[in-house]
């Protein structure tokens, strides 16, 4: 065996003990520029690429919205939201579950963490579900897979960091991810609407209430111009990703701090920007060195040869996005989602516009597969996390989830293949 095949094998040894991500990518990086060409001053290829990386101006909007969705998780706002939707949505057949899915969707977008939904949201809604009724398979299926389910949002990291690494315009990619993320939305909605409870319908459903509306309504008023600021500023255009996340993060510290003072401005937000900047440095650090790994695989011609086999085997490229999203769902199922995209975004983006897919259709078959391989067995992680949270066997969340992932699979077809879902507000 070679020598990089020594270290290829170290450097996964590594990876099964636990070692920090973005250690395993550096060393993996530095393993293959250096042992390749025998030459230490391939490793500037890391430095450019991280040299690069620090001059793209939309970074900025990476470190700013994740410490929005830091502070916001130490608020009251997600269960504002949650009480003004119950009480717009309650009344239907499945009301308090559509309200349910609604908020995981909007909390996800904000934090752009599914771990973080299940546990922040799921601890406040499955008390209220399993009191009102709905049957407890139903309801830990349900906000299991609801945790993903606002990734395709703005202020979502995960968009910002793929059109980071892709080099697409984000604000474009936003656009184009409103109505396959509502149609998620929707389709799951339907079901909750739908349903045959095994356990009976949940009990008698509240008439809708417009004083109830109101007060609820009137309770979230801080919070909307939040929501307005986010959507105006990605779908109107006037300003850059980047601007926005500023405007959207001296909105939020004024609020929180001044105005509702819900978290206190010198005990509890130093601690929360710590927290804020430990995680998007991370995700930065990774960035840099993978990309410096990207540059290797690219000297290399390693897309070209996997090209070459894939055309080789079929040159349909229904063929190939089948295979894509089979493998899409392997990578979101062991992976997450912030690696998956600095690790294969770079190889498949090249490979897939030699087959005629649109580079911006690619970016929400990504994300979506991604997400819903947050919940795919047998090692997606909010199967896991949804274990722990609600102290139940992980075969009973598969169970639990599986409907929702037929849908959610379904729904990934359709995306997958009708591309005009994706680019009509785009083209």
């Amino acid at each position: 065996m070679s020598w990089l095949g020594v270290a290829i094998v170290v450097i996964l040894a590594m990876a099964l003990l636990e070692t920090p991500v973005f250690t395993v990518i550096a060393a993996l990086s530095i393993a293959c520029l250096y042992l390749v060409d025998h030459d230490w001053l391939s490793l500037q290829m890391i430095l450019i690429e991280m040299n690069r990386l620090g001059a793209m101006p939309v970074l900025v909007a990476l470190p700013l919205f994740t410490l929005v969705g830091c502070l916001l998780t130490e608020t009251r706002a997600p269960r504002r939201i949650m009480n003004f939707i119950e009480a717009l949505l309650g009344w239907l057949p499945g009301g308090l579950a559509m309200a349910a899915l609604c908020s995981c969707a909007f909390f996800t977008a904000l934090t752009g963490a599914s771990g973080v939904t299940i546990v922040a949201m799921g601890g406040l809604l499955y008390p209220v579900m399993r009191g009102k009724g709905y049957a407890d398979r139903f309801t830990l299926g349900l906000l299991t897979t609801s945790g993903s389910l606002g990734l395709l949002f703005p202020p979502s990291l995960a968009v910002i960091l793929y059109g980071v690494v892709a080099q697409t315009d984000i604000g474009l990619i936003f656009k184009a991810a409103l109505v396959p993320g509502a149609f998620l939305v929707v389709v799951l909605c339907g079901y909750a609407f739908f349903i045959k409870w095994p356990d009976g319908r949940p009990g008698p459903r509240p008439r809708i209430s417009f004083k109830r509306l109101n007060s609820v309504f009137w309770e979230a008023a801080w919070d909307w111009p939040l929501i307005g600021i986010i959507l105006a500023g990605v779908y109107g255009g006037f300003v850059t990703i980047a601007e926005v996340s500023a405007v959207v993060l001296i909105y939020v510290v004024v609020v929180e701090c001044f105005v509702l003072k819900e978290v206190s401005f010198f005990k509890e937000l130093p601690a929360i920007i710590v927290e804020s900047a430990v995680l998007s440095g991370a995700i930065i650090v990774i960035l840099g060195v993978a990309l410096g790994f990207t540059g290797f695989l690219v000297d290399q011609q390693i897309p070209g040869r996997i090209l070459e086999s894939l055309t080789a085997f079929s040159d349909s490229k229904l063929f190939f996005l089948a295979g894509l999203n089979l493998f899409l769902l392997g990578v979101g199922c062991i992976m997450d989602i912030f690696s998956a995209i600095v690790i294969v975004v770079p190889i498949i983006v090249p490979i897939a516009m030699s087959y005629g897919v649109d580079p911006i259709h690619l970016c929400i078959i990504f994300l979506v597969n991604l997400e819903i391989g947050y919940s795919t067995p047998p090692v997606g992680i909010n199967l896991f996390i949804s274990s722990l949270k609600f102290e139940k066997p992980v075969t009973l969340i598969y169970r639990a989830s599986f409907p929702y992932l037929m849908l959610l699979l379904g729904v990934l077809v359709v995306i997958t293949y009708v591309p005009w879902l994706s680019l009509f507000l785009v083209r």
